[in-house]
């Protein structure tokens, strides 16, 4: 797969781990197969960097939002944007009707059917999956549409992992498109890293490390309450590691009050339709 792909094999390799614990956040049983020798080893390769708690917490708070909004909002459309080795439609209770769409690389895309087949994975009772090639950076929507994507239905969009390795003009392009494809009702969830994480002297070995492995780290906001309306989404919660509800017992560090300035941060969010 692609450098920027086997992120999808550095996360699941945390969330292995995790699955594995007795008192456990969340399960993931196919974390340690995606994960492969390779996701151990970046996993390693990445020590001290602070991401493996949050990729438990971001898994956690992103899978409590996406069974509240399929739940509780009644969303039956959901699409996972570069969905990597999330394995949510297997993993998840999902209500009946739920339509998924995973967007990602072919290759990545690829990998995965071929994983879900060896381990002969069980969806029955998930949702319907639809996988879609496609190249984010590109015209994807088509690709979409095709796959029977319905724009006047309200849709659960899930952006996990992503914004940080894409430039600003095409993270703002993207969540844009997403605007555009989305009914009233619709809700967007994801995470970002603050644009202070990209120059602050702390996390300079980490991002030294990441661009050496091909996947550097390129956008950061240190307002996403400001961005994400700017580009078409009001933000409902959003939140850093560490705080109520976006913490479940396994973040380790201090949460810096937003007064502080010239500190790294991580943001969970969620965001629904900015009103016209």
């Amino acid at each position: 797969m692609e450098p920027v792909s086997r992120t999808a094999q550095w996360t699941a390799a945390a969330r292995a781990l995790e699955s594995e614990r007795p008192d456990r956040i969340f399960d993931d049983p196919l974390a340690r197969a995606v994960a492969g020798d390779t996701g151990f080893a970046l996993l390693e390769r990445y020590r001290g960097s602070a991401v493996a708690p949050f990729v438990l917490v971001r898994t956690r708070y992103l899978d409590d939002a996406l069974v509240r909004a399929v739940r509780d909002r009644g969303l039956r459309q959901v699409v996972s944007v570069a969905a990597g080795m999330d394995m949510r439609a297997a993993r998840l209770t999902w209500p009946d009707g739920v339509t998924l769409y995973e967007l990602d690389r072919p290759a990545l895309l690829d990998a995965k059917a071929e994983l879900l087949a060896r381990h002969r994975v069980d969806t029955v009772g998930g949702p319907r999956r639809h996988a879609v090639a496609v190249d984010l950076a590109e015209q994807w929507q088509d690709d979409l549409h095709a796959a029977g994507f319905d724009p006047e239905q309200p849709t659960l969009w899930v952006a996990e992992g992503l914004f940080f390795f894409l430039p600003e003009d095409v993270v703002r392009r993207l969540l844009g498109t997403l605007r555009e494809l989305s009914a009233p009702g619709s809700v967007l969830l994801g995470d970002m890293t603050s644009r202070t994480t990209l120059t602050n002297p702390l996390a300079r070995g980490f991002l030294k490390i990441l661009a050496e492995d091909g996947n550097p780290w390129l956008f950061g906001t240190d307002s996403p309450e400001e961005f994400l309306p700017d580009c078409g989404w009001s933000v409902t919660d959003l939140k850093q590691p560490g705080e109520d509800g976006a913490d479940f017992g396994r973040w380790p560090h201090p949460v810096p009050p937003r007064t502080m300035t010239g500190v790294p941060r991580s943001f969970l969010f969620t965001a629904e339709v900015l009103a016209a």
